[in-house]
């Protein structure tokens, strides 16, 4: 890996990697730092470009943020974890367990989505115009660079078809909320296309991990000790 991801690890046991959201850095998991380290070695990264870790030189894609995931857990030793993934991270972890399924144990997807359509238009739609406007300036300006890349994720990544869903053969957990910027249509897609799949959809919106973090947490325990 051509850069140092940074990331805070807490507890023994399993292995359990929480991946966090486009812009935003470990710290989205705060309730899960504090809850999961009692049964679990949790381990929350920054992903490359994100919080503290560096950007480095190559593409700023969800596959290439998968690719560091498998380095460093190459460089950690860590064979096999369970895999929990927000917004982006969930999009990281679904193309992670697609490419690597032997790395992983059992994969948490929480508010993920398989292209831009499965957003929201008024979400949407404002993010595609940022895009562009960003990338009118990405030449001359280093912040709107920074814009063009981040927001670049959500307009061009991670265009999975559902069809390679099949090809999923871990137990996996697709999460998200009633009221997410993820259409409840797109998000039962996604878990009728995983063979055997649990689907739960809980009464919030796309932030439930932090802002219902009791019932989350209680979901994905469930899941992980079925």
């Amino acid at each position: 890996m051509d850069i140092k991801l940074n990331y805070i690890e807490k507890g023994t046991g399993e292995p359990l990697i929480l991946l966090h959201g486009n812009g935003e850095n470990y710290e989205y998991f705060t309730h899960q730092l504090e809850y999961f380290p009692k049964k679990y070695h949790v381990i929350a990264l920054d992903t490359r470009g994100h919080g503290k870790s560096e950007r480095g030189s190559k593409p700023f894609t969800i596959r290439q943020f998968a690719d560091d995931l498998y380095d460093f857990m190459n460089e950690k030793g860590i064979e096999k974890a369970h895999i929990l993934g927000f917004s982006d991270g969930g999009n990281i972890a679904m193309c992670f367990a697609l490419k690597y399924p032997e790395k992983v144990n059992r994969l948490i997807l929480n508010g993920a989505n398989l292209n831009g359509n499965g957003v929201k238009a008024h979400i949407q739609l404002p993010i595609i115009f940022g895009f562009t406007a960003a990338g009118i300036f990405r030449h001359k300006n280093p912040k709107a660079l920074k814009n063009y890349e981040m927001l670049g994720l959500m307009v061009n990544d991670p265009n999975v078809k559902k069809e390679e869903l099949h090809k999923l053969k871990m137990p996996v957990l697709v999460i998200a909320g009633s009221k997410d910027m993820i259409k409840t249509s797109h998000t039962r897609l996604i878990a009728q296309s995983i063979p055997d799949s649990r689907l739960i959809l809980m009464n919030g919106d796309h932030f439930i991990a932090n802002k219902m973090h009791e019932e989350f947490n209680a979901h994905v325990e469930g899941f992980l000790n079925k």
